[in-house]
């Protein structure tokens, strides 16, 4: 039988057409009001994921329909004993018949009266409004945001009161790296969110944070994809969404190493990509040090304790020498007294400070043992190389250089060139920065997105850090802040259970097999998990809380590029300083000596 069109595995129009039912209920299976099985007739089949309806009558004349997904497919032979009996068959030696029996999981029976199908009873694939009846679409209302196709080539909605904080938030998206495509299914979530309508008026002002850690890859949000063919327009199509880049995209990158301009060191992107780095001052002021030790530290290590002492000690002492962020601390022995302008000279002083035995009381309290000290200058030493080009007031101040969302729509910071301590630095600070400046706000709205690759890195269930803590904290109060965190890992099971628990949307997709059978995918049901571990990219399994099985969806080919081969027109917004007009302006007026 040709395949019908418009469906890219052939079911949507043989569904529509007809509405001839696709099987019975069978009696040798018994049927339950949560599950029940359907003999798929001859002339028909169902596949995993198809969504099915079937009605019965009760005694007073009402009728209840039953609805639910295939969660499983059995094909066998009906009169066979032996596996080499199929030869027999195949001959006509042996009388036996094909049965195919599928098994549904029930998601929703309208009224509420939970009793099971009968035997017999015809069921139809849900189409239409049944469709949108069985999988809870027709009680979304204006909160449905699309994120792809199902198998029957039909739209897949989310529900965006579990995200925004109405009825739940929080995102989290597992897989194997460079197969499950996370951070792909993350971005197109973030396009279907800012241009499906659910965020109507205020859509403009919503800001998401996105941090890449993996290459170049999400610095091109705002430039077309050239790989975009017709096909995968005509998917967007489907979702009621624009085929388009994202539109107003700042990039920030850290300085290049040893470069007196304080260059971003990036490679492939030249358009709206500024610098970022703290100064000295910026250190002190607002207490960053706490961040230097971000990497999971055992809590009962005693050099802990002097972490917050020498952090308030440069807060209460520091000043600002000159517009350059450099500073001097007061208080300090006398070789210790000139202007303080690099990371290292920071560093040096508080080790001769605290190697004193005189001095050492002015920055640590009571009784601090030797050991504890060597510790802390030990690791805080060996943070002045991943460091030094972060924090630094040896760069004239450029007055861009300051890590912020309000420049642009979707902010992204680029961390792949940073070394791991590096990278858990500016993650600390910038989500601390964000997270305080919506606590100030006040309001929920407009939403902040935070997008976060490698979640156990930075969260891990063992161990504590600072950034595991704010992490803690805008999964558990950050929905009603407005903060919505977009989470992705290899590893769900090595997440913080805390920061898990709390998302109510969790999508899966290519999972390693050992993964899959951890408890954290307890959500997928055992045919899911095992599709999970041979899912194609582009597949992603999602869970929300107002359906009850999961649903296996294909998102579209990204709009725009991910990565520099696949630029094509930009559409970006690039708000850094104009060229002069004359690029020899300010010179001096001598001639030139030729």
């Amino acid at each position: 039988m040709p395949e019908p069109n418009g469906s890219p595995n052939g079911v949507t129009e043989l569904a529509v057409a007809g509405q001839r039912p696709v099987g019975l209920v069978v009696g040798t299976v018994a049927a339950s009001p949560l599950e029940f099985s359907v003999g798929v007739a001859a002339d028909q089949y169902l596949q995993l994921d198809d969504v099915v309806v079937t009605r019965r009558k009760l005694p007073d004349g009402s009728e209840v329909q039953i609805a639910g997904v295939v969660t499983n497919i059995e094909a066998g032979h009906e009169g066979a004993r032996f596996a080499s009996d199929v030869f027999l068959i195949k001959d006509g030696a042996l009388p036996a018949e094909v049965s195919e029996v599928a098994e549904v999981t029930v998601t929703r029976v309208e009224p509420e009266v939970y009793v099971p199908p009968r035997p017999g009873s015809e069921v139809n694939r849900a189409v239409g409004e049944e469709r949108d009846s069985a999988l809870y679409f027709d009680t979304m209302a204006d909160a449905k945001v699309p994120v792809g196709l199902g198998r029957d080539g039909q739209p897949v909605f989310l529900n965006f009161d579990f995200v925004d904080g109405t009825r739940g938030g929080h995102v989290s998206i597992s897989g194997v790296s460079g197969i499950a495509t996370k951070t792909s299914f993350a971005t197109f979530l973030l396009h279907s969110i800012f241009n499906s309508g659910v965020l109507a008026g205020e859509a403009h002002n919503t800001k998401a944070l996105i941090f890449s850690v993996k290459g170049e890859d999400l610095l091109f949000l705002d430039y077309d994809n050239s790989r975009l063919r017709d096909e995968f327009r005509a998917k967007y199509g489907l979702l009621g969404l624009p085929a388009t880049s994202f539109r107003n995209v700042q990039v920030f990158a850290p300085p290049r190493p040893g470069d007196p301009n304080g260059t971003p060191d990036v490679r492939a992107r030249d358009r709206a990509v500024s610098p970022f780095y703290w100064t000295l001052a910026e250190f002190c002021e607002q207490e960053l040090m706490p961040f230097v030790f971000a990497d999971g530290e055992d809590e009962r290590a005693q050099y802990t304790m002097l972490i917050g002492q020498v952090a308030a000690r440069l807060k209460r002492d520091y000043q600002k020498v000159g517009a350059d962020g450099a500073i001097s601390v007061s208080g300090v022995d006398t070789r210790n007294g000139g202007p303080v302008r690099t990371f290292d000279q920071l560093v040096a002083l508080i080790e001769d400070e605290l190697l004193d035995d005189e001095l050492r009381r002015d920055w640590v309290a009571g009784s601090t043992s030797m050991g504890s000290v060597n510790a802390f200058l030990r690791r805080l030493r060996s943070a002045v190389k991943p460091l030094e080009r972060l924090i630094r007031a040896d760069l004239k101040d450029r007055g861009d250089r300051s890590l912020t969302t309000s420049k642009a729509q979707v902010t992204v910071i680029d961390l792949h060139n940073l070394p791991d301590r590096a990278q858990r630095f500016v993650v600390g600070v910038s989500l601390r920065q964000e997270f305080r400046r919506k606590e100030e706000q006040g309001t929920a709205r407009p939403l902040m997105f935070i997008v976060l690759d490698e979640l156990n890195k930075y969260a891990p269930r063992d161990g504590d850090s600072p950034i595991k803590q704010i992490l803690l904290d805008v999964a558990e109060r950050g929905r009603s802040l407005g903060v919505i965190l977009i989470g992705a890992q290899q590893t769900a099971s090595e997440v913080e259970r805390r920061i898990v628990a709390n998302c109510s949307i969790r999508v899966a997709g290519r999972l390693d097999p050992a993964e899959a059978s951890r408890p954290e995918y307890g959500y997928l049901p055992a045919a899911q998990r095992q599709r999970a571990t041979i899912a194609k990219p582009g597949t992603m399994f999602v869970s929300q809380p107002d359906i009850p099985v999961p649903l296996a969806i294909e998102f579209p080919f990204p709009a725009w590029a991910t990565r520099s081969s696949e630029k094509g027109t930009w559409h970006g917004v690039d708000d850094g300083p104009a060229p002069p007009a004359d690029p020899f302006a300010g010179l001096d007026d001598d001639p030139p000596p030729f």
